[in-house]
């Protein structure tokens, strides 16, 4: 009895002696613990050494006189915010959804979808923002920005009919980029890319959970993980790495420029995969640099043919050599249904060296994704053979003529070979149409048509859009005809288009002299007159 007893004292007394001593903690000694009311007081009135713990939490634009206060960005933000929230959450998930159908239907993954997705009620807020004198065709500025979100984000993993969750909570970030827009240009939004990188280390902090319970609360585990997300993202973009963003793209102009022509010789492709159900396969290609909008170029269909043979030659405009690579494609030609993919591969424009060709046998893949198990499946091999051909620098010593009027002028050698005509629409002035004036350019050269943009209702309008068109021997006796027409409206069936005006050019000079920019008075026109700039680079 003295033992059953004793265990009924223990079982009884520990759980009353708790509850006991939660009563005196509630009773005596919380109410010391809450927080007080915080003391608002001017910084002038605050001694010198409240000053100095309190430091880092002063804005920038106070202790550094070279950083600007931007309380109406920050209201801006404020304001938006509930939208923005929406608008970010919802790209999040465009951008999430085709990664994570990669991995569903591997490692026993049936799905993985969002539960709650929210970036919280609480806006980004910018301290300062440093804006440095503005370079040539450049602006530099450095925000500080600091995010002490509610954040909320729910991934569930449904594996083996088993489901699985893990929660982002509370996500505090402190950042101070540089961001640098260049080059500027005149079109909207006047800078062609942006350039951002870190100026310190950055500080990221959040919360974890996993089935429900706070990975974060790990002794040793939090502070690891906190050090190496700081140290990754520090890595990848502080300073001097930079992360560029294209804005514009190569209609405004405002790209880099061609530096050179890649030949491209498709050759052959060997031990194809059959694709139709009762034949073979009727494989083409499609190539195309990355980076550029221009339409792919294709070689021909080969009907019923495993190792088919192509032999044919492209040309295209290389404007990076050490970023650019070629895209390859090759799918099989359907006469009703969607074109079916049977491979891709990629060949990096740094592996050739100037005026050498170089042959390449590539295995086709099924997507560039490292991690995708079907590249391990054999598709076939691609046989092509690339040329790298940089243009020609101008030449300095290039004898000077004079015609019969005692005019002087720089004169060329123009070497055999092909080039790239460059044509640059920049502005037209006093064009005006009789029932509208929309006016766009149509550039027409060797059968091929260029258009620029429409500008609607303007009689000065400005395009700044270059075109390209690659030639295999300098156009010398040939014309470009280049004219302005005005669009009405597209669902309108009758009189949508009329003309402004147009020019022909001779080439020659051009050819010539490498370069000519002037501005021309339009045939057809009242005082229509329009700036071009036309460059002939060789190979």
């Amino acid at each position: 009895m003295g033992l059953v007893g004793g265990i009924l004292g223990f079982g009884l007394g520990l759980p009353l002696g708790l509850a006991a001593a939660c009563l005196v903690y509630l009773r005596f000694l919380a109410p010391r613990r809450r927080p007080q009311d915080p003391v608002i007081r001017p910084l002038r009135d605050l001694d010198h050494e409240t000053l100095q713990t309190m430091v880092q939490d002063i804005p920038l634009w106070v202790k550094y006189p070279d950083y600007e206060r931007i309380d109406w960005m920050n209201k801006f933000i404020c304001d938006m915010w509930p939208f923005l929230d929406k608008a970010i959450c919802k790209i999040i998930r465009g951008v999430a959804k085709p990664i994570c159908d990669q991995y569903v239907g591997k490692y026993g993954i049936e799905s993985i979808e969002f539960g709650n997705l929210t970036l919280g009620a609480l806006p980004p807020t910018l301290q300062g923002i440093k804006v440095y004198e503005m370079r040539e065709k450049e602006l530099v500025i450095e925000p500080v920005i600091r995010w002490g979100s509610i954040a909320n984000v729910t991934v569930d993993v449904k594996v083996h009919s088993f489901k699985l969750s893990a929660q982002l909570l509370d996500l505090h970030v402190m950042l101070t980029p540089r961001v640098t827009l260049k080059p500027l240009v005149p079109s909207f939004p006047c800078f062609a890319s942006l350039c951002v990188s870190l100026m310190e280390k950055p500080h990221v902090d959040f919360g974890l959970k996993l089935l429900g319970g706070d990975v974060m609360a790990i002794p040793g585990l939090y502070r690891f993980i906190q050090e190496q997300i700081s140290k990754q993202i520090a890595i990848m973009y502080h300073w001097p790495k930079v992360i560029e963003v294209p804005i514009l793209d190569g209609a405004s102009g405002a790209t880099k420029k061609p530096v050179g022509v890649l030949n491209v010789k498709v050759i052959r492709a060997m031990n194809l995969p059959k694709m139709d159900l009762l034949g073979k396969s009727d494989p083409y290609v499609k190539l195309r640099l990355s980076g550029e909008r221009l339409p792919s170029k294709k070689t021909s269909v080969k009907m019923s043919n495993l190792n088919p043979e192509w032999n044919e030659h492209f040309r295209l405009v290389v404007k990076d050599p050490e970023t650019q690579v070629l895209e390859l494609q090759m799918f099989d030609w359907e006469k009703v249904k969607m074109h079916d993919k049977m491979g891709v591969q990629v060949i990096p424009l740094r592996l050739l060296t100037p005026y050498e060709s170089k042959l390449f046998t590539l295995d086709l893949l099924r997507s560039m994704n490292p991690n995708d198990q079907q590249n391990k499946k054999n598709r076939g091999k691609l046989v092509v053979e690339l040329t790298f051909d940089p243009f020609r620098e101008e030449n300095s010593t290039s004898p000077l003529i004079s015609d019969v009027e005692g005019n002087i002028s720089l004169k060329r050698d123009v070497p055999d070979g092909g080039g790239v005509l460059l044509v640059s629409v920049e502005n037209a002035e006093d064009v005006e149409g009789k029932r509208h004036t929309n006016p766009y350019a149509v550039v027409l050269f060797r059968g091929e048509k260029r258009e620029t943009k429409v500008i609607r209702k303007a009689r000065d309008p400005r395009w700044n859009e270059e075109f390209q068109f690659v030639v295999d021997e300098a156009p010398m006796d040939e014309k470009i005809h280049i004219e302005i027409r005005s669009r009405r409206g597209r669902l309108l069936p009758f009189r949508t288009q009329e003309s402004l005006g147009h020019v022909n050019i001779n080439l020659v000079d051009v050819v010539n002299n490498g370069r000519i920019n002037e501005k021309y008075r339009l045939i057809n026109s009242r005082n229509g007159k329009l700036q071009l700039e036309i460059k002939w680079n060789t190979v």
